[in-house]
């Protein structure tokens, strides 16, 4: 079962490697949100390879793939839809927003008003959207990868609470080893355009039928008892910790299950390890709590503090 699921994410992943280097824990991260049916926030600065990944990624799996460059003027309409009448009809008739794809990558996500970043919730947790009172279902398969600029933060608009809980997994990028940053450069020039993925002979899926099964086989992962109870204390731990405003909330911790899940199949095994919690709770969590003034004061951050949680409750044997 688990064997099946790591032999495919392994062609996936193979795949992206061509294209994409660097950044092995991310395109892992990706694969576990595929997996995970769960949208993804990817942080980092321009130039890493975030829409790279996301464009290679919808190539490879054949998907229809939409990019909305979000800014300050952008508006609900722009990313939904609007009714045109029609005038040879003399009726109203759907003109489909960039919404109605089954990958949609919303670059710098926090740089629109929260007005138009709401668009997106209906269409995030239900996976369809409401347009004059008639409501349409998105692709079964619709994923959404949003991008957000850690630095520049002049003229952004932060997350809210319940916006940034619709997303599975935050994803920070980071700048690639010297090793793996000599290896692009080496790459770059070899292809007549650096993001033509056509030119570039990756192996394509002819279809998604195989996708709604690998996902029937992540729920036969055994969790042990104790394993469930290393997540609630992690849970509680959180929203005890002095450091701490807001602590991880019951959806948190069944993310982080769901996503350890699908880590363990993805590594071909059909139960999940403490080390396999430890690794996504990061991912899963940094963006469901929010640090105290003071320990933003003391330079501290999300991943730090959950580490030290981490450190602090006993792995179950």
């Amino acid at each position: 079962m688990a064997e099946e699921v790591k032999k495919v994410m392994n062609r996936i992943y193979s795949e992206i490697s061509k294209v994409v280097t660097g950044q092995e824990e991310s395109v892992t991260l990706l694969l576990v949100g595929l997996l995970a049916r769960g949208h993804i926030l990817m942080e980092g600065v321009p130039g890493l390879g975030k829409t790279l990944l996301s464009k290679t990624l919808a190539y490879i799996l054949n998907a229809e793939f939409t990019r909305i460059q979000f800014t300050p003027d952008l508006m609900p309409a722009d990313i939904l839809g609007t009714q045109i009448y029609d005038l040879n009809t003399r009726t109203f008739r759907l003109r489909k927003g960039p919404i109605f794809s089954e990958i949609l990558l919303a670059d710098e996500i926090n740089r629109t008003p929260p007005k138009t970043q709401a668009a997106l919730l209906e269409a995030m947790e239900e996976r369809q959207i409401t347009i004059d009172g008639k409501t349409m279902t998105l692709p079964e398969s619709f994923l959404v990868i949003a991008t957000q600029n850690p630095i520049e933060q002049e003229g952004t608009y932060p997350l809210p609470e319940a916006q940034l809980d619709r997303f599975l997994m935050k994803i920070l990028l980071n700048y690639p080893t010297p090793e793996d940053e000599l290896k692009i450069l080496s790459r770059y020039g070899q292809f007549v355009e650096h993001h033509g993925l056509e030119e570039m002979g990756l192996a394509r899926f002819t279809s998604r039928d195989w996708l709604p099964g690998l996902r029937k086989k992540i729920r036969q992962v055994q969790v042990e008892k104790g394993l469930v109870e290393y997540v609630q204390k992690l849970l509680d731990h959180s929203r005890r910790s002095p450091l701490l405003y807001l602590g991880a909330s019951p959806r948190g911790g069944i993310a982080l299950l769901k996503t350890s899940r699908c880590l363990a199949a993805l590594e071909g095994r059909d139960f999940i390890t403490p080390d396999d919690i430890k690794r996504m709770s990061l991912p899963v969590l940094r963006h469901r709590v929010i640090l105290r003034p003071e320990a933003e004061l003391e330079g501290l951050t999300p991943d730090r503090v959950l580490s030290r949680i981490l450190e602090a409750i006993p792995v179950p044997r």
